[in-house]
């Protein structure tokens, strides 16, 4: 947690932004995370707390409430005091009302009080806001709060969700505080060192399980817990693909897309491919040199006031030219970008926002989140995949992860359909697809007068990982 000071300042922020938007009364409601069972109630996932709970009211008390009274600006917190059963298994929490404090929340009332205050403004035909749930189990106890038939739910709860709200929230948790950025460098921080140790440590024979637990058994002993399933595999080709028992060759190339995430909550997420042998094979190389220069023209380009669209925008034709120049690719690089040639190769956006998710404010929708009222998402194969469109601002903090894979089943798709076939060497693309895929992703903050890299320096160019590769 942040000192209560920090949540106050937020929550007045949240209240300026609905006020700009027009929202000037009413009462916004969140609720906590609750446990959730692995396989039976009382064996349970570890409890990660709701991030738009952590970044508004910032306690990691379980299954309690939170209203906050748009017009006065007054928070309370509802939630029951633990029964003795609760302290004998699990201890004793600091009282509620000292929490209450410690996080600058004005009152505090049991979990039935919450009930009543919806029921009274149900009554009175006040305005009552909720974020979109995104779990089952937070539709069905904002059903009961609202007194709404589990058979009728979604429907019923979407007239309390409402995009001005939804967008007055984006707005606010997109731009990162100093303290924010400070938390999500240490996990950025850590992340690069659990990257940089596997780099030098994996060895053939190593199953991709392995290197998974590795990465786990890490961010464990320092403290910090994953900021999402890590994603370690020989076969790059298939973005996310879950660690198997295959056992990497020295002929292979490894893709890591790993993060850590703080205790606070907020996270990293960085991606490496590397040689499992000493050096790339020579398509591999060539493949990477390509992508390489992509990540190294996208983050160039990013600055306040330019759009992200166009950012990816000029990843893709650095792909497309360089593509071109080993034969894979023909025609303008201008043109085959424009009819999405590209695609076959790069079949995803180039980043998205990190804060306390590791795709931040995802659960609340990724067209309000990356696009807003600014943009419209587009219908084109690959650019229909970006997350994060629009106008880059200070505070923002984001990924840059350009990609370049050989998907076997795309390519026989695209090739029996003939789709963008002007632009397309199939012939010579079908002699490269043993090369995979292979994927850069570093994080960036947006500054006033341009972006910083989050963390220490990393260096990913060919002969630095090669060099790391040859001392294992």
């Amino acid at each position: 947690m942040f000192s209560r000071e920090t949540y106050i300042k937020k929550r007045k922020s949240f209240i300026r932004a609905l006020n700009e938007r027009g929202i000037s009364r009413g009462t916004f409601i969140l609720l906590a995370n609750g446990a959730s069972p692995r396989n039976y109630q009382s064996n349970c996932y570890p409890f990660r707390q709701d991030s738009s709970w952590l970044y508004l009211v910032g306690t990691g008390l379980a299954d309690c409430g939170y209203a906050l009274d748009i017009e006065s600006g007054l928070s309370y917190l509802y939630a029951d005091e633990p029964s003795l059963d609760d302290v004998i298994w699990t201890g004793s929490p600091p009282s509620l009302h000292e929490l209450a404090y410690s996080v600058g929340v004005e009152g505090v009332s049991p979990l039935s009080a919450l009930q009543s205050l919806v029921a009274e403004r149900l009554a009175k035909k006040e305005p009552l806001f909720i974020l979109p749930p995104y779990r089952c189990e937070q539709q069905a106890r904002f059903a009961e709060l609202f007194g709404v038939a589990p058979s009728s739910q979604v429907e019923a709860l979407g007239r309390f969700i409402d995009p001005r709200v939804i967008l007055a929230f984006v707005s606010i948790r997109e731009i990162k505080d100093a303290e924010e950025i400070a938390e999500i460098e240490r996990a950025v921080t850590a992340t690069k060192t659990v990257h940089e140790e596997l780099l030098r440590s994996f060895e053939p024979g190593w199953t991709e399980k392995a290197a998974a637990d590795y990465v786990l058994s890490r961010a464990c002993a320092m403290g910090f817990e994953l900021s999402f399933a890590t994603i370690a595999t020989c076969r790059g080709a298939v973005l996310h693909n879950s660690p198997t028992a295959y056992a990497a060759t020295a002929e292979d190339t490894f893709l890591l897309d790993a993060g850590l995430e703080m205790p606070s909550g907020y996270a990293g997420d960085l991606t490496t491919t590397f040689p499992v042998g000493p050096r790339f094979g020579a398509q591999a190389r060539a493949i990477y040199e390509v992508l390489y220069q992509a990540f190294g023209v996208a983050a160039a380009t990013l600055a306040p006031g330019v759009r992200f669209l166009d950012v990816h925008t000029q990843a893709s034709l650095t792909i497309a030219d360089g593509l071109k120049s080993l034969g894979l690719m023909r025609g303008d690089p201008h043109d085959a970008m424009h009819e999405g040639a590209h695609a076959l190769f790069f079949p995803h956006g180039l980043g998205h926002q990190i804060g306390l998710d590791v795709h931040d404010m995802e659960g609340l929708g990724e067209d309000y989140v990356g696009y807003g009222d600014e943009l419209r998402r587009s219908d084109q194969f690959g650019l229909h995949s970006l997350r994060l469109a629009k106008t880059l601002k200070p505070g923002m903090v984001h990924s840059v992860e350009p990609g370049i894979y050989f998907i076997p089943q795309l390519f026989r798709k695209w090739r029996a359909e003939r789709i963008c076939q002007d632009f397309l060497n199939y012939d010579i693309i079908e002699r490269w697809m043993s090369v995979g895929g292979m994927r850069i992703e570093e994080d960036w903050c947006i500054t006033e007068s341009g972006a910083r890299r989050l963390g220490p320096a990393f260096d990913k160019k060919v002969e630095a990982l090669e060099r790391a590769r040859s001392v294992q």
